[in-house]
């Protein structure tokens, strides 16, 4: 499958895959920023991408991220399909997690891309459910 990716700033590289079992392809900061302690901050990450129809990407934090006192904002992030015109550069919400600011510099990778099939559902309403209720959250316990 192909997939089209406009950069916005072409003297940063093409995502690429890093390692050949990599099931996600990784992104970069297009720009030097610095986050603030305990805030959020969106960063740009200088692409736009298209992806056929029927499948949608995820986009999530690498796991060396979070050395950096950063984690993503929003957990797990959803791509929709549609979300991929000229100008639709992805971004990336992290929240500063430290107790100083994270300067991150440009080019640095921090966040990947799953590109997964998307099986759209048919939403039926209904007054009752054919299970048994199980207590409410968290009702199975911790051990």
């Amino acid at each position: 499958m192909q997939i089209k990716i406009k950069r916005f700033d072409k003297t940063l590289p093409l995502p690429a895959y890093k390692t050949k079992g990599a099931a996600a392809f990784d992104l970069c900061s297009r720009i030097d920023i610095t986050v603030p302690l305990h805030q959020v901050t969106i960063i740009p990450l200088n692409v736009a991408i298209e992806v056929p129809p029927g499948y949608h990407s995820l986009l999530m934090s690498r796991s060396s991220t979070q050395k950096l006192g950063l984690t993503p904002a929003n957990g797990l992030g959803l791509m929709d399909r549609d979300y991929c015109g000229d100008n639709d550069e992805w971004h990336f919400a992290v929240i500063n997690h430290t107790d100083h600011e994270v300067k991150i510099e440009k080019g640095t990778r921090l966040a990947q891309v799953l590109i997964q099939k998307t099986l759209a559902v048919e939403i039926v309403e209904v007054d009752h459910l054919n299970n048994i209720d199980r207590g409410g959250f968290g009702t199975t316990g911790v051990k």
